[in-house]
């Protein structure tokens, strides 16, 4: 189980090296790029192969205790040291992150977003994937934080050289609103690992405070949430959100969404909430104001983008869907209970999983139809798409209910749990301002589902017989490539809609062990 997981972290770091050299003479295949794509694909399936390895060894009878353990002396002058491990938390998104980056280089295989030569892009897309996979396993600090930062160069890389329209600046803002946030979250990092005496999450989870003074822990507490809400990201400081995904390539979005966002609300549950629970107190209501801040706001974003005449992007409306749900999230940690925090976690996974095939789905009609802007998909009666492309009409459809929470969809339980915890927030926290929260939560659900139905009707319904510009007059239906690709996140967005107890009995009693004291 120690050599699964240090194996699943290591493996795409070493793959990326290996795509920047020459390929063996029997392995090219039709030429240099295939292969070097073709490499892409088995690194990536290789590290899928094993998180899955790596799920079924899990001991799911003691979820809630570290399990794969390795723990070796790096810097002893610092204390910081190779701690690698995971429980019920990190797991899930173990196996999450090293699925959608196996469905994005099966995706890129067939489908080489344009710009330089696929070596770089497929070491950068083994880059990323090791990065965060190491954000997800390790268990010091420094470790977290390094790895933390590792995402960002390839980030940066693959948007700024295969992205679309206004890529230079959407790839600056990226990378300068996250360093900013990772330069303020590191000052908390050494404020909680100097003032405890040791940078390793377990002992500082099983110290869950102790020896840390209020101010020590009011100041860690803003220093680190800061940081982590830029990556989640939490209104106001998702501004750099919307432009990075709708320059960022099809592959480039599916990732960022799908993974990058869920490191830094990852962070709130493994670093923040046990290791300063006086800090996360104080701090818990204004996170919660903020979040649900997000949910209003990037519900009325999404309607302005969607309504007619705005020429919205589906790209970008997508995007501001995620500042809204990844609001829920913030809220179900915000109110610092094992439910809530278990249906901030549950968002987590679906949200990477649904909007991952929303941004697979609005690529595959980019490159179609050479545009993503929703007037023009629309036309004067509707997109039509049902009619023209009926298997990528109706998965569009499946991704926007999925995604507004249907029940019996992925989608319906996190958000569920989430609003559940604001009923009931922890002790100490008031009950009616937690009470407003929920009904603003609520509201957000209706204003999401408004955005989404919308979506849905002016892009899939119409009359297919409506004059239409020749790249949009024929659309082709969907492809085999884009059925391996597509197919697990649809069936794991219906498993995990209809057995939900699978996921939460994995992550429950990892939470009750990160938060003890906590009674619901």
């Amino acid at each position: 189980m120690q050599a699964l997981l240090v194996a699943a972290v290591v493996l795409p770091l070493l793959g990326a090296l290996a795509a920047l050299l020459p390929a063996p003479p029997g392995l090219r295949g039709r030429g240099p790029e295939q292969a070097v794509l073709r490499h892409g694909v088995t690194v990536t399936g290789v590290v899928f192969a094993l998180t899955v390895l790596l799920a079924v060894g899990f001991d799911h009878d003691r979820p809630g205790t570290m399990q794969a353990e390795s723990d070796l002396s790096w810097i002893p002058a610092l204390g910081v040291r190779l701690h690698f491990g995971t429980d019920g938390v990190s797991l899930p998104l173990l196996v999450l992150t090293a699925l959608l980056t196996f469905l994005c280089a099966l995706y890129s295989y067939a489908r080489m977003p344009q710009g330089p030569s696929p070596k770089a892009f497929v070491a950068l897309l083994l880059l990323l994937e090791c990065g965060t996979l190491a954000t997800f396993a390790v268990l010091d600090l420094m470790l977290f934080f390094l790895a933390f930062e590792t995402v960002l160069v390839p980030m940066y890389f693959l948007i700024a050289r295969w992205g679309g329209e206004g890529r230079g600046p959407a790839a600056w803002k990226f990378v300068l609103y996250t360093l900013l946030g990772s330069v303020v979250m590191l000052l908390g990092l050494l404020v909680v690992g100097l003032n405890a005496g040791t940078f390793d999450m377990v002992r500082l989870a099983e110290a869950h405070g102790a020896g840390l003074s209020h101010t020590t822990q009011l100041i860690a507490a803003l220093a680190i949430g800061v940081g982590l809400a830029v990556k989640a990201p939490m209104w106001p400081l998702h501004s750099w959100l919307p432009d990075a995904h709708t320059a960022a390539p099809t592959v480039g979005s599916v990732l960022l969404a799908g993974v990058l966002l869920k490191m830094g609300t990852y962070g709130f549950v493994r670093i923040l909430l046990p290791a300063v629970p006086d800090g996360a107190h104080t701090f818990a209501p204004y996170l919660a104001a903020f979040a649900v801040t997000g949910i209003i706001y990037g519900s009325l974003a999404c309607l302005a983008l969607a309504r007619k005449g705005a020429k919205g992007d589906l790209k970008r409306l997508i995007a501001y869907s995620s500042v809204g749900h990844m609001g829920f999230v913030l809220l179900g940690i915000a109110t610092l209970t094992h439910t809530g925090v278990n249906g901030a976690l549950y968002a987590n996974l679906a949200h990477g999983l649904i909007t991952g095939l929303l941004f697979f789905l609005v690529g595959a009609l980019k490159d179609r139809t050479g545009t993503s802007d929703l007037d023009t998909l629309a036309g004067t009666t509707g997109g039509a798409l049902y009619g023209r492309a009926p298997r990528l009409g109706g998965l569009l459809a499946f991704g926007a209910v999925a995604s507004l929470g249907l029940p019996g969809l992925a989608g319906f339980w996190g958000e569920l749990l989430a609003l559940l915890g604001a009923y009931h927030p922890a002790a100490g926290l008031s009950r009616p301002a937690f009470s407003v929260f929920l009904a603003l939560g609520a509201l957000g659900t209706l204003l999401t589902a408004a955005y989404l139905l919308l979506v849905v009707r002016r892009v899939c319904m119409g009359d297919p017989a409506e004059t239409r510009p020749e790249r949009l007059a024929t659309v082709p239906d969907m492809r085999p490539y884009e059925f391996a690709a597509w197919t697990p996140l649809v069936v794991l967005t219906v498993v995990a809609g209809l057995w939900p107890g699978a996921l939460l009995g994995l992550m429950d009693p990892a939470v009750q062990s990160l938060l003890p004291g906590v009674t619901r």
